[in-house]
């Protein structure tokens, strides 16, 4: 399955939800990943840019865009970012392809 990194930061609402009933919450990440049909690689809490950070497997892109509308949708983070990840074999097999289409792109005024 594909590998999704996403990188979310909590809303203040977010973080009142958290103060209120402090808990770990990659169960709930867990179980809406496998609603989706996808599993969690991993979850981490995070200081910087983001406060969250989740490595999950999703059976396509579609999926990892709507879960995050879907949290989004809950008003507890203010931001969902998510990019697909290979593992460095895996990645081969792409920059074979981009060979291949080298010099087929003309750039503007060329």
């Amino acid at each position: 399955m594909p590998i999704f990194i996403t990188y979310a930061s909590y809303s203040q609402d977010g973080v009142k939800g958290m103060l209120k009933k402090p808990v770990d919450r990659s169960g709930a990440v867990r179980a809406l990943l496998k609603k989706a049909g996808g599993k969690l690689v991993a979850f981490y809490m995070t200081s910087g840019d983001n406060d969250v950070v989740v490595v999950s497997e999703l059976p396509e892109g579609t999926d990892a865009v709507a879960i995050g509308m879907a949290v989004a949708a809950s008003g507890a983070v203010s931001k969902v970012e998510t990019v697909r990840a290979w593992k460095a074999k895996d990645f081969v097999a792409v920059t074979k392809k981009a060979a291949k289409l080298t010099g087929a792109y003309k750039a503007p005024g060329r």
